[in-house]
């Protein structure tokens, strides 16, 4: 199995080096030419979503991913790569992907200071680890998008149809169980 890792910045690497612990085979896109890959999965992760989307339009490589996302491969999307899937970000004007019906709200728990670890429910795994590093969480959720954890009474882990929303970080944590159910539906 092989799975795509949005590489243009932020905490790809962490994610990779998960993956492949899991016996996933992973191919970092940086550029056009790495969408020739043939991949059944795609992680967009934690980083800065403004920088990220500005690279994904100069890189020439937004409507490749978008175009994937839209066909149905399975996402998984960590922080800054919340943002990207929303459709709407209450403090930010800018729409990327928008393929996941939630509105997000950037930095919401404030700056680098405001980071923190906690440990919650996640329906279908049991208590994780959530590890949040200047983190939106979503505010607003369609009715056919499925809650999948909440931190702090907000909602932080989202599921709509293949595409995982979280606004923590499961790749800095010890705990497999996120990547396993991500790679469980890549296999679909």
């Amino acid at each position: 199995m092989k799975i795509g890792i949005l590489a243009v910045q932020g905490a790809f690497l962490e994610h990779r080096k998960k993956l492949e612990a899991l016996g996933a085979q992973c191919v970092e896109i940086r550029q056009k030419g790495d969408l020739q890959e043939a991949f059944d999965g795609l992680v967009l992760p934690g980083g800065e979503s403004t920088v990220q989307g500005k690279l994904l339009r100069e890189l020439d490589i937004f409507e490749g991913l978008k175009e994937r996302i839209i066909r149905g491969i399975p996402v998984l999307a960590t922080c800054a790569g919340l943002i990207l899937l929303a459709e709407a970000c209450v403090n930010d004007p800018h729409v990327y992907f928008g393929t996941l019906p939630v509105t997000v709200k950037r930095n919401a728990y404030g700056r680098q200071l405001g980071s923190f670890h906690t440990i919650q429910e996640m329906k279908g795994i049991g208590t994780v680890p959530m590890t949040f590093i200047r983190a939106p969480y979503v505010e607003k959720a369609d009715p056919a998008v499925e809650i999948l954890a909440r931190a702090e009474g907000k909602i932080v882990a989202v599921r709509y149809g293949r595409q995982y929303g979280l606004a923590f970080h499961p790749e800095l944590d010890t705990d497999n169980r996120i990547h396993e159910l991500f790679l469980k539906e890549c296999r679909k």
